[in-house]
């Protein structure tokens, strides 16, 4: 809970500061915290237009960062080009370096199916394939893997297991994956992602589709996962950021439309007492 006495008091209207996450901000506890990816100078095109200009972020191992900004502001776009999903888009020119444990993603000689294993995406709508629940989270591990089939029934049930959902669902493996609820097809979505191992998952405004109940578990499965895996997720819910993020980073729409960084920091603070103006105005509402 935030004991910053400075608190804006429009800030401590809008929000519920006893349920905004904090975390250790002394030097000491920074400096053990390990960067597992970082963006150095990113930007994208598309064709002429700027979608983000120059965006250096740091996004710290084992913590939950959320990206919020209006629409526009290019926060989809930013989670898209660290795992490189823009590579099959030859209208898009992606400039800068994102790091992965220090070593670019971006090279001749780095494979971007790899990079995509090591990093996985979950989208903003439930997108589970016309297939069987069990076929569904073992479909990544057909690519690239050598796996007999005992290994990826275990592969699947601990995907299924982490993302909360086997118990729901193992007596039913071999059903469509598109009976089952909004909710429940986000989970095996984000069930497929972690099959196959990564180290860390992208998720582009997960529940913006699911009702409130379906919404807070995937929040209590965020800040479970995050125990093992590093998280990026996209939200213009500014109440789901001050509950399930460690850093926050604030993006807006700059005059000429390219999506900029305005400000980035530990959420307690980003949601008390931020550094810029403009990160208040959003946050209260004041600017969409």
């Amino acid at each position: 809970m935030s004991t910053n006495p400075r608190v804006h008091p429009n800030l401590s209207v809008a929000f519920d500061l006893t349920k905004t996450r904090t975390i250790d901000g002394t030097a000491e506890a920074q400096a053990q915290i390990a960067t597992k990816l970082e963006t150095r100078n990113l930007s994208v095109k598309y064709r002429e237009f700027t979608a983000i200009r120059d965006i250096t972020l740091s996004f710290p191992e084992r913590k939950v960062s959320a990206l919020i900004g209006s629409s526009g502001s290019g926060k989809s776009t930013l989670l898209r080009a660290i795992n490189r999903m823009h590579d099959s888009n030859s209208t898009v020119t992606v400039e800068g370096q994102v790091l992965l444990d220090g070593e670019p993603i971006y090279g001749a000689q780095v494979d971007p199916i790899l990079i995509r294993r090591r990093i996985g995406m979950v989208f903003q709508r439930p997108n589970p394939f016309a297939k069987s629940i069990f076929d569904n989270v073992a479909y990544g591990l057909s690519f690239g893997t050598k796996l007999s089939k005992s290994e990826i029934r275990d592969q699947v049930e601990e995907a299924l297991r982490s993302a909360a959902l086997w118990d729901e669902v193992k007596d039913r493996l071999n059903q469509s994956a598109l009976a089952l609820s909004g909710g429940q097809q986000q989970r095996i979505c984000i069930a497929r992602a972690l099959a196959v191992q990564p180290e860390a998952i992208l998720m582009d405004e997960p529940t913006s589709a699911l009702d409130p109940i379906a919404t807070l578990r995937i929040e209590e499965l965020m800040r479970e996962l995050v125990k093992r895996y590093t998280i990026i997720v996209v939200t213009h819910n500014m109440q789901q950021a001050a509950r399930v993020s460690d850093i926050t980073a604030f993006m807006r729409m700059s005059a000429d439309r390219a999506g900029e960084l305005v400000e980035v920091g530990p959420t307690s603070k980003i949601f008390t007492n931020p550094s810029d103006s403009r990160t208040e105005d959003y946050i209260t509402g004041r600017v969409g």
